[in-house]
């Protein structure tokens, strides 16, 4: 890091992206995150205790590392809605949805949390996507009346299992809607009420950054613990929730991860991307697909993510995320070659996956 150790916000030597450190990360026992998670804690002292708490609605994650970009405007909706994968025309306050930006190509570049306050459209994404979502929307406006502003250095956001949208009075909130499959939307895994994510309530709330430990405080104060992103990054991978930058690559379509769920609407007007959304979806499956491992847990170590997937001596995929479960005990997702044989053992990293699930068949 190249900012003195009372900066709020360091800049990563590797990727030259801003790293705010957050003020949590002073609390006794707290460990650092590393990777796309560094600047909040990675857990407190107690990883287990903390995702049992985060498990059973009684714990809120530090997730200020996250990036917000808020688009003001009369023309917000309609602008939005004409250059992303999402349906946005008539959204209403307070009602949380997602959205895509693809490539020419239909591959995925940006993913975001929508959720409209009836002044505002606030989008929560990675912090590290936030400038360059920022800059590409704000190269997109041409002469129409929207404004964007990165927020990231003003906003922080707080994980927490609620279903729940925010009501008036309540911060802006965006309810994740995984796995609920929206108008407009298809799905290629389970039923909505079949599927793992049906169990994982979870929304993010936006509060000034100025005010964020006061915010966890108050929820410490009505009997919830502070918890770390080992807990919060567990239980999405159990989940089976895709996330920007870990599921997907430079070839990834929304396809593959399921991800035409929440994200993608299939009958609205054209936006950048869309040929190939409709073409893979009318006319064949796409050339990967997310699967769910259960990694043998007799050693000690976990795989990286990013390590290679083999059955037998073929590398077939890589790993996208893993995570050590309360319950499960090791846990990951994988990106395959969708030829791949699911009826045999594959290995990551010398870890064998014992038992293998389709998340996008």
């Amino acid at each position: 890091m190249t900012a003195g150790p009372d900066d709020a916000t360091q800049t990563d030597p590797v990727t030259e992206t801003p790293v705010r450190t957050s003020p949590l990360l002073a609390r006794p026992g707290a460990v650092a995150g590393s990777g796309p998670d560094a600047g909040v804690a990675w857990h407190y002292g107690d990883p287990t205790g903390e995702q049992r708490a985060l498990g059973s609605g009684g714990a809120v994650v530090d997730l200020s590392h996250h990036g917000v970009v808020r688009v003001t405007g009369p023309d917000r909706l309609t602008w939005l809605n004409s250059i992303t994968s999402q349906n946005l025309l008539g959204l209403a306050p307070r009602t949380s949805t997602e959205l895509l930006v693809l490539s020419p190509q239909g591959h995925v570049e940006h993913a975001a949390g929508v959720v409209d306050d009836g002044e505002s459209t606030w989008l929560v994404t990675e912090g590290s996507h936030a400038p360059t979502l920022a800059a590409w929307l704000d190269r997109m406006k041409f002469s129409l009346r929207v404004e964007i502003t990165d927020m990231s250095d003003e906003i922080a956001v707080l994980g927490e299992p609620r279903d729940a949208e925010g009501v008036e009075g309540e911060p802006v909130t965006w309810r994740d809607p995984w796995p609920r499959t929206a108008p407009g939307g298809t799905r290629y895994g389970p039923a909505d009420d079949e599927h793992p994510g049906a169990h994982r309530p979870w929304r993010l709330v936006l509060v000034p950054r100025a005010e964020l430990s006061d915010a966890v405080a108050a929820r410490e104060a009505a009997g919830w613990r502070l918890a770390g992103t080992w807990a919060s990054e567990a239980l999405r991978v159990e989940a089976w929730r895709p996330r920007l930058g870990f599921e997907t690559d430079h070839r990834t379509i929304a396809h593959e991860v399921d991800w035409l769920r929440t994200a993608v609407h299939l009958h609205k007007g054209c936006y950048r991307g869309q040929e190939t959304v409709a073409r893979v979806h009318n006319l064949g499956r796409p050339p990967r697909r997310l699967v769910f491992l259960h990694l043998d847990g007799s050693g000690h170590t976990l795989p990286d993510r990013g390590s290679p997937v083999l059955a037998g001596e073929r590398q077939v995929g890589h790993l996208t995320s893993v995570a050590r479960h309360f319950e499960d005990g090791p846990i990951g997702l994988a990106l395959v070659k969708r030829n791949t044989p699911l009826d045999v053992v594959l290995d990551v990293a010398g870890v064998s996956a014992g038992q293998v699930e389709v998340v996008a068949p």
